[in-house]
């Protein structure tokens, strides 16, 4: 078996180099502050793009119910018109015939048809206000997961400048940034 050999290039000695000595104390804190709000906008990311799906998803739903709605009013219509049709028979037909005993029983038959149409109708339009509501609701979650999002991203950048000016109002001023999208954030989470 061959011997394989290691070759180190500049940035393995960066990190040997940097392990072996006491590293910047102000450094080290901030690339920590910077990971800790790294995860937290990336949960904040996926929050936002998850409540966002579902808005759409609810959405959808309503749009597809409200054609059943539609679709049920049109068949409810269709048999108003069928038993308008058999009431005008049966009030042109002679009082004692059979047709007109056919007349006067398919005007009840078609109003005993339109009933359970016009209840499905009615149920259906109630889960459109449903969805679209439930949407609604995550949709407001969505704008909420991201400006969290966006809050916490400019406080990375500010953390990263605050790194190279070393300044700590600079750092402070990450701070509150970073506080305003974890507390933009906790309301997201809780408003849902």
């Amino acid at each position: 078996m061959p011997e394989e050999y290691e070759v180190h290039g500049p940035h393995d000695h960066a990190v040997e180099h940097a392990g072996h000595h006491d590293a910047d104390p102000f450094a080290s804190r901030m690339a920590v502050i910077t990971a800790i709000l790294a995860t937290i906008g990336a949960l904040c990311a996926y929050q936002s793009g998850n409540s966002e799906n579902l808005a759409l998803y609810y959405k959808n739903e309503a749009a597809i119910k409200k054609t059943e709605a539609s679709n049920q009013w049109n068949y409810y219509q269709a048999k108003g018109e069928k038993e308008n049709l058999a009431d005008l028979g049966a009030a042109l037909s002679i009082g004692n015939t059979d047709a007109h005993a056919k007349f006067l029983a398919d005007v009840d038959k078609y109003k005993q048809q339109k009933e359970p149409i016009r209840a499905k109708a009615e149920a259906l339009e109630k889960e459109v206000v449903a969805n679209d509501t439930h949407s609604e609701a995550l949709l407001h979650g969505h704008h909420r997961w991201a400006q969290a999002t966006t809050l916490i991203q400019v406080a990375i950048a500010l953390c990263a400048i605050t790194l190279l000016t070393r300044k700590k109002w600079l750092r402070n001023l990450s701070f509150v940034v970073a506080g305003a999208g974890v507390i933009t954030g906790a309301l997201a989470l809780f408003s849902a």
